[in-house]
């Protein structure tokens, strides 16, 4: 995932310690029920598109920008899946960074799915019982967005 520049900024004068920011997590669907996963330049491991909102940018704004960024594709926010507090994460570089992730369920409304920028070295459409490797948190928000429940929130810890 490239770093946004308000980040660079921030890591200027906070260094390496940890930051907590928004994550939005765009799981796409197309009309015939498959979901659009890129695998990622970084890990080379099949992901979910996601990315981190500018400043003041709306999730639903952000899950558009990423989803075409990187994928060419054109979608529609169609409603939340879920929301949670992930765990932090240690970067190569030392910096830590912890995401309350926003996950929404989008419609593919046109665009060819391909590799739009250097953050995928694939980008496909995958049938839901067909889904390449993925981590589990993926399958789990995968799952979540196909049986159109109500928004999925962690409730542990809540008194």
């Amino acid at each position: 995932m490239a770093t946004p520049d308000f980040i660079r900024t921030l890591r200027a004068s906070a260094g390496h310690q940890l930051l907590w920011l928004p994550g939005i997590t765009a799981l796409v669907f197309d009309d015939e029920g498959r979901v659009l996963l890129n695998r990622r330049s970084d890990t080379r491991k099949w992901a979910v598109i996601g990315g981190i909102p500018e400043p003041g940018e709306q999730p639903a704004a952000c899950a558009v920008r990423e989803v075409e960024e990187e994928t060419a594709v054109r979608c529609v926010v169609e409603r939340v899946v879920l929301v949670q507090a992930l765990s932090p994460v240690t970067y190569d570089n030392g910096d830590v960074c912890q995401f309350m992730d926003i996950t929404l369920r989008c419609r593919a409304v046109g665009g060819e799915a391909r590799v739009n920028d250097d953050e995928s070295l694939e980008v496909g459409w995958f049938a839901v019982d067909a889904l390449p490797e993925l981590s589990e948190f993926a399958h789990f928000r995968i799952k979540q967005a196909v049986a159109e429940a109500p928004t999925w929130f962690d409730t542990t810890g809540i008194g």
